[in-house]
């Protein structure tokens, strides 16, 4: 019976983006990427042999075989999920203990910790901030994450997790009259002390290396770098990985999309013999992650932003 299954996976796109009428509401409600919810609902209609949507211009339609679909398997679903959770509800003492850098947890991490929380009731997440390379860190944990694959101990499983990019990003206000990187010469830029070489790496792979702001503005962390750029002080460069939920809701804008700066990948270690609760959050944590590994994530722009002038789309490439 389980060979005639659906893929759970595009069932569950289906279903967020046929409840919300938007492959982008559903991709912000499951934190992935448009184009991920675009695959999976595309997978699930080759397994069924029937379109499920009627695509439009920035708009989805439920088609007849849409909306039989949802009637039948948004329920089905339901009753599977409230059935796990009944279950994982009453194992006691699982848990699984997480070792992530401060701004990593604060801005990728917890935002979507409730969706496994959810998902798996029973096990209860211990998150561990440290800005020390695992194989210098005391702390015991079931698994960390960090950029790169320097200063990991032999001892543990190590495997890619996201790829990442640097993105010129402020208030939308200031963002909104930047069309060419000259404009950011009458701006403050905010830098952190952990990420002091972006500014001028994002201004080499330009090619625009002369450029200078009004004034820089230095803060011991990216987390507070995001916020005074939340809060107009200025522009800065800063991840796509803690990023998205501000460039979501507009807290913060884009400025020059076409001007990416790649940024190493981050990577996961497992402890030996890792337990089932550990092996269980890689599988969540690969769902979240894997769609931005596979394609670019869509990064919204700045409101009423003037094109990118030829010559900085040259540079960029």
């Amino acid at each position: 019976m389980s060979s005639h299954l659906p893929p759970l996976n595009a069932v569950r796109a289906f279903l967020a983006a046929a409840r919300r009428q938007s492959f982008t509401l559903a991709a912000q409600d499951l934190h992935v990427t448009h184009g991920a919810i675009s695959r999976q609902v595309k997978s699930l209609e080759d397994y069924l042999g029937v379109a499920l949507f009627e695509r439009r211009v920035r708009q989805v339609l439920l088609t007849a075989a849409g909306h039989q679909f949802l009637a039948e398997a948004g329920p089905a679903l339901d009753q599977l999920a409230a059935a796990a959770r009944l279950v994982m509800a009453r194992a006691s003492g699982r848990a699984v203990r997480i070792n992530v850098r401060p701004s990593f947890a604060v801005r990728w991490l917890i935002p979507r910790l409730s969706d496994f929380v959810a998902q798996y009731p029973g096990i209860d997440p211990q998150i561990v901030t440290s800005t020390a390379p695992p194989d210098a860190d005391d702390t015991p944990f079931d698994i960390a994450i960090r950029r790169g694959l320097d200063g990991w101990p032999a001892s543990l499983a190590v495997h890619p997790f996201l790829e990442d990019q640097g993105l010129l990003v402020g208030a939308p206000h200031l963002m909104r009259d930047v069309g060419a990187p000259e404009a950011l010469a009458s701006l403050a830029l905010l830098l952190s002390k952990t990420r002091k070489t972006d500014w001028d790496d994002w201004k080499k792979h330009a090619g625009i290396v002369r450029l200078r702001p009004r004034r820089q503005i230095f803060f011991d962390h990216l987390h507070f770098v995001l916020q005074a750029a939340v809060d107009g002080l200025g522009f800065t460069i800063a991840p796509v990985s803690l990023l998205s939920n501000d460039l979501a809701t507009g807290r913060l804008a884009c400025a020059l999309p076409g001007l990416r700066l790649p940024l190493r990948r981050y990577y996961y270690g497992l402890a030996p013999s890792a337990s089932r609760e550990t092996q269980l959050f890689v599988r969540w944590l690969d769902g979240h992650a894997r769609p931005g590994i596979r394609s670019s994530p869509d990064i919204p722009s700045a409101p009423h932003a003037p094109p990118l002038p030829a010559s900085d789309t040259a540079s960029a490439r």
